[in-house]
């Protein structure tokens, strides 16, 4: 109830405020009696209201903005206190009392006042800042004093302005406008405009007004107390307490403001120089036919000069400041605080200028992307500002580590380096072992290291790089967290490896690749069930290529996706011409984890199939343990669908991933194959392995799935996994992978006993 109250309190009291300005607007504009009087007290009244609106909201608005509204306050408890002197002092026989105190109290005001605005949340954050913003509104308000004295006082003579009220009297005005330029410079472009300070800003508009016309009508003695300009004081202090009623802006409720700060346009960035023409205009004009100027008009022009002067040694040195800080953005990375690839790549080309012995050690996380996808980037990022630290302390001044980006980093050292290369990363190995207490947090991944030494063999920097990032891929092919040295063999696998991967891109569309089948048997009769489709390559140089050769090397490269395709149209035109023969008799097609994750997997499979006239439960689509237990909700929808429509899921090498009994339950899996690593071990009457494909077997029946034993080659081996309980097997024990004519031989048998 309490906030309900405040509210409602809130309400009364702007419209009682809003109710006396009106009240007394009527009553000057009508020359009712006393209005000297309903003046004083209205200003008196609506300033102290504002006073109490801003503390009220000092109060219960966050930290950022409570020192701006208390100051607000401060400056309306000012306004009010100024006022009921000047109202005592009219009173006490003075039609208008311009003491130094009152003079003191609103000029106090304006420096609390002022002071509000440079702290609101829309201003500079640094004291340069503040205090640039400040010179332009003083830049803005001593340019209108040459020009406001042509306006107002050029057509008095000098007997006229030798009361110093009548003259320094023009400094409010002008001191209303350098708030009201402080206040645009705050507000700034490209960000959500707080209705508070429009507000505030109609409000100095209006005091400015009524501040000019006052001067005016007091330097041509036309102003009584009660003129009707007064109403305006006391409606600058309800826009300031009308402004106490807006939230704040988003930015204030403790979201931090996380976007680049937008450009200002022109307009801004001249603001403060715009008046600085007609100013220099306005001191010619201002000239007395003496030919002297007024002293507050040469007063106010030296002083603008030195304050332009000023503000522009402040822009001088904010512009040192921005190139400093271009600087390191161009060449040090933001996140990490290294030095970035640019840099990097300077330096190296400069070692190499300088001559002597230069290395470069290439470093490539292992398991980072991991990290990301479980934890998020920003634990990621955390992650590397530790690793970076880390092996920043790890190197020392033997060498300069800098990060090249994502996670991958390089040190370069030159020169007479006190130890070997060698020695630099079993250092930095060792930097990013984890701590006591970190093994079971998960999120330290490993590093494969690669080494390359400067010699004849390099003609550039591009040479030297290239053959540290042969040596860091052989050292994560050596089983990560290590490192190698490039030499002339790990040179020329590369420049194999390189030439492998383009004429693979060939091979496809330039039908190269060809297709073999494995059979899949029953254990109790040795009739063909299934098989096992398996792609070769036929290459035009290095002869048939089996899948180990090349597949890995796909899957790199993205052109397993092509493979794929080819080899699930190609196995279900097969087992098409073979149904004539065995109608019963599948084929299974492996699948890469990349295609798993593509949704255009099951048109793939569905145009495949409906190409070749092939009845989906014909076809089984075998995929790896990882390749599934890494899968997202949208994997296992996909192979949803696929069960759907009746085409089988087969979990391929079955024990040697994560095998886990969770994945089973959500995979709509329809076969297992146990992994010939297991199979291959019952010939030496392995106990363990007995029990572990017995134990797999099972498992399977427990959830039922047909099981395969996989690289059944012995005789041995066959008896062992049919007394497991086995029902099917596969293996050179029952076929080695053939052609499809010589696969339709092996059926004949089949379709003869039917």
């Amino acid at each position: 109830m309490a906030p309900a109250r405040r509210t409602l309190s809130g309400r009364v009291g702007l419209v009682a405020a809003a109710l006396v300005v009106l009240g007394e607007a009527v009553w000057l504009v009508a020359r009712l009696p006393g209005g000297a009087l309903v003046s004083d007290l209205g200003a008196v009244a609506l300033s102290s209201w504002a006073a109490v609106a801003c503390t009220r909201a000092a109060r219960r608005h966050p930290a950022p903005l409570r020192r701006f509204w208390v100051l607000l306050a401060a400056t309306m408890v000012l306004a009010a206190l100024g006022r009921t002197v000047w109202t005592i002092e009219r009173l006490g026989g003075r039609e208008l009392p311009h003491t130094a105190l009152v003079g003191g109290l609103f000029t106090a005001g304006i420096v609390t006042g002022t002071a509000a605005l440079l702290c609101s949340t829309a201003a500079p954050r640094s004291l340069v800042g503040q205090a640039r913003t400040l010179l332009d509104g003083v830049i803005v308000a001593l340019a209108l004093i040459p020009i406001a004295w042509v306006v107002v006082f050029r057509d008095l003579a000098a007997a006229d302005l030798a009361d110093p009220l009548r003259t320094f009297g023009l400094l409010y005005p002008m001191l209303d406008l350098m708030q009201l330029t402080i206040l645009v410079a705050v507000a700034g472009p490209g960000r959500p405009m707080w209705r508070a300070l429009t507000v505030i800003g109609i409000g100095l508009a209006t005091r400015a007004a009524a501040d000019a016309v006052y001067v005016s009508l007091v330097a041509h003695g036309s102003y009584a107390p009660g003129h009707p300009i007064d109403v305006c004081w006391p409606l600058s202090y309800l826009l300031v307490g009308l402004a106490t009623r807006y939230p704040p802006p988003p930015s204030c409720e403790g979201e931090e403001e996380t976007g680049e700060s937008p450009l200002p346009p022109w307009w801004r960035v001249a603001l403060p120089y715009l008046p600085v023409g007609g100013a220099i205009v306005a001191v010619v004009l201002a000239r007395r036919p003496t030919g002297q100027t007024p002293h507050l008009i040469f007063l106010g022009m030296m002083t603008l000069l030195g304050v332009l002067a000023l503000r522009q040694g402040l822009a001088a040195n904010e512009n040192l400041r921005l190139v400093a800080r271009l600087r390191r953005l161009a060449y040090s990375d933001q996140l990490t605080g290294l030095p970035n690839r640019l840099t990097f790549t300077r330096r190296l080309r400069r070692a190499l200028r300088d001559g002597g012995p230069v290395a470069v050690l290439l470093l490539d996380l292992d398991g980072f992307k991991q990290v990301n996808d479980r934890f998020g980037h920003a634990a990621g990022d955390r992650l590397l500002s530790t690793i970076a630290e880390r092996m920043r302390d790890a190197i020392g001044p033997d060498g300069m580590i800098a990060r090249l980006g994502g996670d991958e980093f390089a040190v370069l050292v030159a020169g007479d380096r006190p130890v070997p290369p060698e020695r630099l990363a079993v250092r930095l190995l060792a930097a990013l072992e984890p701590l006591p207490g970190e093994e079971d947090l998960g999120v330290h991944p490993s590093a494969s290291i690669g080494i390359a030494e400067y010699g004849p063999q390099h003609t550039s920097h591009t040479d030297l790089l290239r053959d540290a990032d042969i040596a860091m891929y052989a050292a994560k092919a050596a089983g990560k967290s290590a490192y190698r040295t490039c030499t002339p063999q790990l040179r020329e696998s590369a420049v194999t490896r390189a030439e492998l991967i383009a004429d693979l891109r060939r091979a496809v569309d330039e039908r190269q690749l060809l297709m073999e089948f494995q059979p899949i048997v029953d254990l109790s009769t040795g009739a063909v069930r299934s098989a096992e489709a398996l792609v070769r390559w036929r290459h035009p140089r290095l002869g048939v290529l089996t899948p180990a050769r090349f597949l890995p090397l796909a899957e790199e490269t993205g052109l397993i996706l092509a493979v794929d395709r080819w080899v699930i149209h190609e196995a279900c035109r097969a087992a098409a011409t073979w149904r004539d023969h065995a109608p019963e008799v599948t084929v299974a097609v492996n699948i890469a984890a990349a295609h798993l994750r593509r949704p255009d997997l099951i048109a793939t499979v569905t145009e495949a199939l409906g190409a070749a006239g092939l009845p989906p439960r014909a076809l089984t689509l075998e995929l790896t343990e990882s390749a599934l237990i890494e899968g997202s909700e949208a994997v296992l929808d996909r192979l949803t669908q696929l069960r759907d429509l009746g085409v089988g899921i087969a979990i391929d090498d079955f024990g040697t991933g994560y095998s886990s009994l969770s994945y089973l339950h959500r995979i709509p899996a329809t076969e297992l194959k146990i992994d010939r690593s297991f199979v291959a071990r019952l010939d030496a009457d392995d106990a363990r392995a007995y029990a572990t494909v017995e134990m797999v077997n099972r498992l399977a029946g427990a959830f039922d799935l047909a099981v395969v034993a996989e690289g059944v080659e012995t005789g041995d081996q066959h008896a062992a996994v049919a007394a497991i309980g086995c029902l099917h097997g596969q293996g050179w024990r029952y076929g080695r992978p053939v052609a499809l004519p010589d696969l339709l031989h092996a059926l004949a048998p089949v379709d003869a006993a039917r």
